[in-house]
């Protein structure tokens, strides 16, 4: 975990974010304008080959924080680096952007409805010149349509022809055209059926096992983050809370909002759940443009103090690999 202190990238880790922060201009009245702060001084590492998957309510910034990494976002502050390289050049970025892809959250926006879907798989291709000929580059695109259990005979046909399964497929092919090392998965099953989730979530996973691939794993169901994610975070109006592996963090939660986030999630044993007692959460979401001193969740937390509302509680590590954001842990 990356320590408030002169950064050195690490061999181990293929993507490092250091301190990220990303504040949009909100006009608030005539010549007026607040930072609306969408992600505020966020830090974490993400292994080779690893899932990490982030965690939070809507509104919180996962999907800020995942377009900001690619620079789909300009970040407002802070470091990235990928495979110990300092992201940030015309140079880097153009490598970046062919190294690590981003399957979107919504099907049915993300896909270009006036091209078919071996322009859009192919878009990747067109943009880094990785194929010689148009041969080379149909075969491609019906090699990644076979990846992700698509018929190549669809190849001429056109995005609103398909369910959303089939196309948040397309999507995945789309991302894999480049040859990718890191994907962002922002909410990728999210607009989907639940029976469809679970074929797309077991594709990624088998792809990943095939390609060695890395992901950050953007969601706001736990138990779909804990069956795919090595580790998790969870973050609560753009601050990291706790970070810990996925077994760790689903049954020994050490954040207030982290333990009230894991008593919500149902369990399949009646007899369980009848005994597990749910924390409901007193008060409402804090607005991002008038976010309260010290600790963001203070509002909302029974263990707060007065300390609480001084200063912001910095990232410790409470066991090996365990961190968390709390005055009173």
């Amino acid at each position: 975990m990356t320590e408030q202190k002169a950064f050195a990238p690490n061999p181990e880790y293929l993507v490092q974010v250091s301190h990220l922060k990303q504040y949009f201009p909100i006009s608030t009245g005539f010549l007026k304008t607040t930072m609306l702060k969408a992600v505020d001084d966020v830090s974490f590492d993400i292994r080779k080959g690893e899932t990490l998957g982030l965690v939070g309510e809507s509104g919180c910034g996962k999907t800020t924080v995942g377009r900001t990494m690619l620079y789909l976002y300009q970040p407002t502050d802070g470091e990235i680096w990928f495979d110990g390289k300092k992201i940030g050049s015309k140079e880097s970025l153009k490598e970046y952007r062919r190294r690590a892809q981003m399957v979107f959250q919504d099907p049915y926006s993300s896909l270009n409805p006036r091209m078919t879907v071996a322009d859009i798989v192919a878009e990747p291709i067109d943009v880094h010149h990785l194929c010689e000929n148009k041969k080379a580059r149909e075969e491609r695109v019906h090699e990644l349509m076979r990846l992700v259990g698509l018929n190549t005979e669809h190849a001429t046909r056109y995005a609103h022809e398909f369910s959303g399964g089939q196309r948040q497929r397309i999507g995945i092919a789309r991302a894999l055209a480049s040859k990718p090392e890191f994907i962002v998965c922002d909410e990728p099953v999210s607009a989907l059926d639940v029976s469809i989730q679970a074929q797309v979530i077991n594709m990624l996973e088998d792809l990943q096992h095939q390609f060695g691939l890395t992901y950050l794993f953007i969601a706001h169901d736990i138990s779909v983050v804990k069956h795919i994610s090595n580790r998790i975070a969870v973050m609560y109006l753009g601050h990291m809370m706790e970070l810990a592996s996925s077994n760790e963090l689903t049954h020994h939660p050490v954040h207030p909002y982290t333990v009230s986030l894991m008593s919500a999630v149902p369990v399949p044993d009646p007899q369980v759940s009848r005994k597990q007692k749910r924390i409901v959460l007193e008060g409402d979401v804090p607005s991002p443009l008038k976010m309260p001193t010290g600790c963001p969740f203070r509002s909302r937390c029974s263990r707060a103090t007065k300390e609480c509302a001084e200063c912001l509680p910095p990232m410790r590590e409470v066991s090996p690999e365990h961190f968390v954001a709390c005055h009173h842990v």
